[in-house]
């Protein structure tokens, strides 16, 4: 059992305190140290005045006793003297022990138990009327050493109370003889027993703080790899889309440069605006904020409007937005994941379907919002060997050529309680559906539509 810790001529903190003194600690268990475990314990300092008081009241009993009962006996300067030391040298232990334990990684003091036993010793052999203060020594041993060295040592203490008992004058009283035994294997159990059970006690404290500290841990690492996750798929959605929207005009820029230089301005002016443009999002999603074409109140429906007519300037390839149904409240997450897929689709659509038109469609159904994003391109098989997830396949191309699109789609969606659907087939196009519950409706609202009971 660990004991490091523990008051060496008197009670010191509560309980053995593991601080790592691999010399006192257990064989085989014992639980982490806690940075805390050399902190006095005021309880336990409470209990060491409690303690000492009766030893002092045991130690001023025995010697009135023996002044009382043996007049003008030659040892009385002996036994005063000694009943003095003893008088002082248990309360300084105790002190020593409470208030100056030693440090972690130190073996524990053992000078001042060993002191006050053997002046106890003396005067019990001197005097037999100081053996009832065995019992604060009984207490004091238990608490100091480790239980395979205390219990000969309270033993032996017995033994000798037994032995005092039988030199007193008067005769021996056989239930005297018992009674010091039976008291001391009653407070040894006793005092086993209950620490046994704060072994335990700090066996799970110490399993509790250590599950605290791993689960923060996993907090951490999920928090961190929730914001990497976010940072991924807002650059995917917003820079990576804008860089190859700029590649791709650049590029006709350069084709035409010579033979029809005001295309070629046209096409450089329009990559810089997709520029100016790209940078105020890198500015609002390192702030997590939500994308420009949400700000100043601006609505789902206003915004994926705004992103047809946009994509369809920019990149030629016409798109068609439609709104299906009365618009609905949507939570501002939810409006902004809807834009982020609707972009990453269009921009899919753009470099791999070979599209020569594509549709948005917003469509508010009952307890839903959908949206759909559909060309006309090559299509592709999303069950099949060469695709064989559509998680891994952007729209409307083969797998493997990107593979970020889609996993990004799912993971917005999934975060919302949402789902994303595809639907393709070689040469019939691609549909990608994303679907999220709408916002619920007030609890006042619901009332007033509420029917009237009957």
């Amino acid at each position: 059992m660990d004991r490091v810790g523990r008051p060496l001529a008197g009670p010191g903190p509560d309980g053995p305190g593991p601080d790592g003194d691999a010399s006192d600690a257990p064989t085989g268990h014992g639980p982490r140290p806690h940075p805390d475990a050399h902190v006095p314990d005021p309880d336990a300092g409470r209990l060491a005045v409690l303690l000492d008081s009766a030893f002092l009241l045991l130690l001023a009993t025995s010697l009135n006793r023996f002044l009382t009962h043996h007049p003008g006996n030659p040892r009385i300067p002996w036994v005063l003297g000694l009943s003095i030391t003893l008088a002082v040298a248990q309360p300084v232990g105790s002190w020593l022990a409470h208030h100056r334990p030693p440090a972690p990684g130190r073996r524990r003091r053992l000078w001042p138990l060993t002191l006050v036993t053997a002046i106890w010793v003396v005067l019990v052999l001197i005097a037999p009327s100081f053996a009832w203060c065995a019992v604060p020594l009984v207490y004091t041993a238990l608490r100091t050493l480790p239980a395979r060295a205390a219990i000969p040592l309270v033993a032996a203490l017995t033994l000798l109370v037994v032995v005092g008992e039988v030199r007193l004058p008067g005769g021996v009283d056989a239930n005297l003889l018992l009674l010091p035994p039976a008291v001391a294997a009653l407070a040894t159990s006793v005092f086993l027993y209950m620490e046994r059970q704060a072994e335990r006690q700090r066996a799970l404290i110490a399993d509790l703080v250590r599950t605290r500290r791993e689960l923060a841990e996993t907090e951490r690492r999920e928090g961190t790899l929730a914001e990497r996750e976010r940072l991924a798929m807002e650059i995917h959605d917003t820079l990576a889309q804008g860089l190859s929207s700029q590649q791709m005009l650049l590029q006709a820029a350069d084709r035409t440069w010579d033979g029809d230089p005001a295309t070629a301005r046209a096409h450089v002016r329009t990559a810089a605006d997709v520029a100016a443009r790209n940078l105020a999002e890198a500015r609002r999603f390192v702030h997590d904020l939500a994308p420009a074409e949400l700000a100043d109140g601006r609505t789902l429906d206003q915004a994926l409007r705004s992103l047809a007519e946009r994509e369809s300037a920019e990149s030629g390839l016409p798109v068609r937005f439609h709104l299906d149904g009365a618009p609905a409240p949507l939570p501002a997450a939810a409006q902004a994941a809807l834009l982020r897929i609707a972009q990453g689709a269009l921009a899919n659509v753009r470099e791999h379907a070979g599209a020569s038109a594509a549709a948005l469609t917003l469509s508010f159904l009952g307890d839903q919002a959908v949206l759909d994003v559909a060309d006309n391109g090559r299509g592709f098989d999303p069950a099949s060997p060469g695709t064989s997830s559509a998680d891994s396949a952007p729209v409307s191309s083969p797998a493997g050529s990107r593979g970020h699109g889609l996993p990004a789609m799912r993971a917005r969606l999934r975060q919302l309680g949402g789902a994303l659907t595809v639907e393709s087939a070689p040469g019939e196009g691609t549909v990608v559906s994303a679907a999220v519950p709408l916002a619920p409706r007030p609890p006042a609202e619901q009332r007033r539509q509420a029917p009237e009971p009957r």
